[in-house]
């Protein structure tokens, strides 16, 4: 399999001095240089940018190589699967690792979102749904994702409750991650009552039940198992899934994310081991019914039940299972093309017992979910401290 040696990560937010290009060069060096590497040593180079229109400049892959000069004449590709983007350019790398086809491979993930007037960033964003069916959404992405809360709330009953104590765990969490967006611990009360400050934007989602808009950059070093051992630090991949699911959501019951819940049995089954086992997951919290849903895709709690897994405080970063200790998309920010990076960043950060104020405590075995569109892209990685 493959391992993490190296990663860097820019704070995320809205970052009005950088460019794609200046994101993309800072994080690649300082990754190679975390890794005890050169950039003569990188063999691959893996660029996850969703872009959409966010970038006037939209071939990018070469990018990279402006880090360093040595990095001239590198195999380097861009590769995209909407917001899952990022993870769609590891598992990339993972794959030439596990083929021999590389030694060392820099992935690197990127977007800037926020140069962008507001409008054009609902139209950009709406371009990772289903446009036949949902183009003229009100609201763009935040409007498809209010129905999908609209029909759970329909089939399972009022869920503002669960989905205030998910923003407001979110934000608890995100005050102690230095790379977050938003550090602020909004507390319940704020998140569940609609005000001046936290508007309805879709159906019954708030503003508090929304992700960032965000710039921001992440990247990683991988390299074989074995290679790894000889490395200063490693973390390990245990497991893989990746499930594409229909585009349409006309085609499936979008109530289930079956995409997702069928990326968690591959990568836990390929690691041998169960949902219970894992220390703490990253997931793809784009909006807070989504967190609720992935609680049940994961197989934490049964459908329809996914309340209880909040309302009980298992996923609170002091219970049985912490979901997003980073503060997740919520508070740490969503540039779309650097998420899935910075998922496997900070967890191999976690694993290592680098994570600072978001340290999960005896932290052994990490989960990562990252989802393009409405549960359509699904990908997840279990990661273990090799060293």
């Amino acid at each position: 399999m493959a391992a993490i040696i190296g990663w860097a990560h820019t704070p995320f937010g809205k970052l009005a001095d950088e460019t794609v290009e200046t994101l993309v060069t800072k994080v690649a060096k300082q990754a190679i240089a975390d890794a005890g590497l050169a950039a003569e040593d990188i063999d691959e180079i893996v660029l996850g940018h969703f872009n959409a229109g966010f970038s006037k400049q939209d071939f990018t892959a070469s990018l990279v190589l402006q880090a360093d000069d040595n990095l001239r004449f590198k195999p380097t590709t861009r590769v995209e699967n909407a917001c899952a983007t990022g993870s769609a350019a590891v598992h990339q790398g993972v794959k030439s690792i596990k083929a021999g086809d590389a030694k060392f491979v820099l992935v690197v993930g990127v977007e800037q979102m926020t140069t962008t007037p507001g409008p054009e960033i609902g139209a950009n964003l709406l371009k990772a749904s289903y446009l036949p069916e949902d183009g003229d959404t009100p609201a763009g992405f935040a409007g498809v994702f209010g129905k999908i809360a609209g029909m759970y709330f329909q089939k399972h009953g009022d869920q503002s409750e669960a989905l205030a104590h998910i923003a407001a765990k979110n934000h608890k969490n995100g005050v102690e991650n230095p790379y977050a967006q938003m550090r602020k611990d909004l507390g319940v009360e704020f998140c569940l009552n609609e005000s001046e400050k936290n508007p309805f934007v879709a159906g019954p989602l708030k503003r508090t039940d929304c992700s960032l808009v965000s710039d921001g950059a992440a990247a990683i070093v991988l390299t074989d198992t074995t290679t790894a051992l000889s490395a200063k630090k490693a973390v390990a991949f245990r497991g893989l899934g990746h499930a594409q699911d229909f585009l349409p959501m006309s085609k499936r019951d979008i109530l289930k994310f079956e995409g997702c819940t069928e990326a968690w049995k591959r990568a836990l089954s390929m690691a041998n081991i169960t949902i219970e086992d894992l220390s703490f997951v990253e997931t793809h919290d784009c909006f807070t019914i989504a967190e609720l849903i992935e609680y049940e895709a994961m197989g934490l709690v049964p459908e329809g039940q996914g309340a209880r897994a909040i309302l009980e405080g298992w996923t609170q970063k002091d219970g049985k299972l912490p979901v997003n200790p980073s503060g997740g998309l919520k508070a740490k920010g969503h540039p779309i093309g650097a998420t899935g990076v910075s998922m496997h960043a900070l967890t191999a950060m976690q694993l290592t017992g680098e994570a600072g104020g978001i340290q999960v405590e005896g932290a052994e075995l990490g989960g990562i979910f990252n989802m393009g569109g409405a549960a359509v892209a699904n990908y997840v990685s279990v990661m273990q401290r090799l060293k």
